[in-house]
């Protein structure tokens, strides 16, 4: 049976991850979570000051980026992988409001997406691939065979990550969340840089009434239709 590539795109909180790992699971692929790729660069530049202070130095990040190394490694407990910021396991780390009020800031720079793109396409080379992001299917895999465009209403989302928040122990307000939301939704499309788009061949899937199963078996359906070669176009709405 022949290997594509999956891109999967999208706005923040739409379960783009879940999905993601699952899929790549059952399909037997690699999967890549370009997310926390970001949000590691955003956890290096907090602990650096170079965010989150009085006054932004993204240009003292950027003169840094050659002290960045990332790696996924598998988790036995979890069956999936962590991602590795310079050896240490910040998977728990970077999945914080802090880093969600900045992360989106930090992926407007070019030279931050330069770096992490080149990456992501060294590690996409031999398909047999499942990544997602926010600009997946149009900069990294433009080529992709499948194309997903996950998208959910802002109130949506914002639930989903503040019940993930408090689960976590973290004190946040579900306004606080949802403003953080649409200003990553803001941020996101309209960055000079890869913004966030639909890529025009991508399947439009809103998931704001659907539960983690129905979704994954849509877009489980999607990739086994794309994978026999019998590729059916459409969106889900």
């Amino acid at each position: 049976m022949r290997k594509i590539t999956i891109a999967i795109d999208g706005y923040s909180s739409t379960g783009k991850s879940t999905v993601a790992k699952r899929l790549a699971k059952a399909l037997g692929y690699v999967y890549v979570d370009t997310g926390a790729m970001y949000r590691a660069v955003t956890l290096f530049a907090l602990r650096n000051g170079y965010v989150g202070g009085a006054e932004d130095n993204f240009d003292a990040l950027v003169a840094s980026l050659s002290e960045i190394d990332l790696r996924f490694r598998p988790n036995a407990e979890t069956g999936q992988s962590d991602i590795y910021l310079n050896g240490e396991n910040v998977e728990r780390e970077i999945r914080t409001l802090e880093v969600s009020k900045y992360v989106s800031q930090v992926a407007t720079l070019e030279a931050v997406r330069h770096k992490l793109v080149e990456m992501q396409q060294k590690m996409g080379a031999e398909k047999g691939l499942v990544m997602d992001g926010r600009d997946i299917g149009t900069v990294v895999f433009p080529d992709a065979e499948l194309k997903i465009f996950m998208t959910a209403s802002p109130e949506t989302r914002a639930q989903r990550r503040f019940d993930e928040l408090r689960q976590r122990g973290e004190q946040v307000t579900f306004d606080e969340v949802l403003k953080n939301v649409r200003q990553r939704d803001h941020i996101d499309s309209t960055r000079k840089v890869s913004p966030l788009q639909k890529a025009e061949e991508a399947i439009e899937f809103d998931n704001s009434n659907l539960g983690l199963e129905e979704q994954f078996e849509a877009i489980h359906n999607y990739a086994l239709d794309v994978i026999s070669g019998q590729d059916k176009k459409k969106d889900a709405r």
